[in-house]
């Protein structure tokens, strides 16, 4: 990207809130700064919290139709009943309640951009209306026997896979392909990881100009342990643990022990061992993971109890002596399918072992993959001398 090009694109960011430097941000600013000027339909797709209305509006307010009326509707949060009702609107008399003609969305928006979030979650009925507005421009209202006449440009966003919704009939094909003409895929942010100390900072000066906050910042410690998390929750899972970190920290610098205390990845396996198994696994990789962790389980509920009546005989008048169980043995199979015991210690010494061979020795990647801290998984291979 040359110099005049790269201006212009920061101008774009800065100028509709999408901020990065990752390439996935620029193929996105490259994606809206072709499509707005025209009135094509435009659907986004991408999990929750990526930032799907975020584009939606920088479409918006960089087409011709930018001083006309943004209409955002979510219409997984309207009841199926009055979806219709709300989008189209309705004539008097039309239902029980309906005492007065009232607009819907859609005559809201004309000229402008209505903004359909969570497509996805709308019936089958609903859809068929829809499509109507798509190719003919017009639409009729609850109750009504006119057709009305709308210059509305369409952008939809779902966090929902359409193809495999298509395919179990529960989202009409035709509505699919004429959404489809523009496809804008926001990534997740464990997919531009280099974006998050820029977003960051942003997130951080915005949120103390407007509660008149005096902050220190994050540690690059910090910022480098906040990279290292997935963040399911994506843009809007990072921006709250900004403001929170902001709040519980006024004054101070953000540091590493706080992202380790308060971010899930680095809590220690007894909160952690009950994550979901990773889905790139196969059925057969994925049982195995589900019985060795239930094992593991186990094996620290034994160990618990065992400090219990360590504690209670130590606290007692008499010198009795308690015999405490040990570990209970599991069972593997060797190449022959032949059952042979081994201890849950040896089970859990195995799987880390095969963990590290598979990560080439990446202590980071192999305690990720088994959902502990690497602080744990240190522990564990120099008790385990591996």
């Amino acid at each position: 990207m040359d110099t005049n090009q790269n201006l212009k694109y920061n101008d774009i960011k800065a100028q509709i809130g999408f901020y990065g430097d990752s390439a996935g941000v620029d193929e996105i600013i490259h994606i809206i700064t072709t499509i707005a000027p025209t009135d094509i339909s435009v659907l986004i797709t991408g999990e929750s919290g990526t930032g799907k209305e975020l584009v939606a509006r920088a479409i918006h307010r960089l087409s011709k139709r930018a001083d006309q009326p943004l209409i955002s509707v979510n219409t997984g949060a309207i009841p199926e009943g009055i979806l219709e009702s709300e989008l189209f609107g309705h004539e008097k008399g039309s239902f029980t309640g309906a005492v007065g003609q009232r607009k819907g969305y859609f005559e809201s928006a004309n000229h402008g951009t209505i903004f359909l979030d969570e497509i996805g979650e709308m019936s089958l009925n609903t859809q068929v209306k829809l499509l109507r507005v798509l190719e003919e421009n017009e639409f009729m209202r609850v109750g009504g026997t006119q057709t009305q006449k709308v210059d509305v440009r369409i952008i939809a966003a779902t966090n929902k896979n359409l193809e495999l919704a298509v395919k179990q009939n529960e989202f009409r094909q035709d509505l699919f392909f004429r959404l489809k003409a523009i496809r804008v895929d926001v990534p997740p942010l464990r997919r531009r990881k280099a974006d998050i100390p820029i977003l960051v900072q942003k997130f951080a000066a915005d949120f103390c100009t407007s509660q008149n906050i005096i902050f220190k910042g994050f540690s690059p410690e910090a910022l480098h342990k906040m990279q290292e998390y997935n963040w399911p929750g994506n843009i809007r899972e990072l921006k709250n643990f900004v403001e929170t970190s902001i709040i519980l920290n006024k004054g101070e610098v953000v540091n590493s022990e706080y992202v380790v205390t308060n971010l899930p990845i680095y809590q220690d396996e007894g909160s952690s061992r009950n994550l979901p198994v990773p889905l790139n696994m196969s059925p057969e990789r994925a049982e195995r993971e589900i019985i060795y962790r239930t094992l593991l389980s186990l094996k620290l509920d034994i160990a618990e109890v065992k400090k219990m009546v360590t504690a209670l005989q130590a606290g007692s008048n008499g010198n009795q002596a308690y015999e405490i169980p040990s570990a209970p043995e599991a069972v593997t199979y060797d190449d022959n399918n032949e059952v042979k015991p081994t201890t849950l210690a040896n089970m859990e010494r195995e799987m880390i072992k095969k963990t590290l061979k598979e990560f080439e020795g990446s202590r980071r990647k192999t305690a990720r993959a088994l959902q502990i801290s690497e602080r744990t998984l240190y522990r564990k291979i120099k008790e385990y001398g591996l």
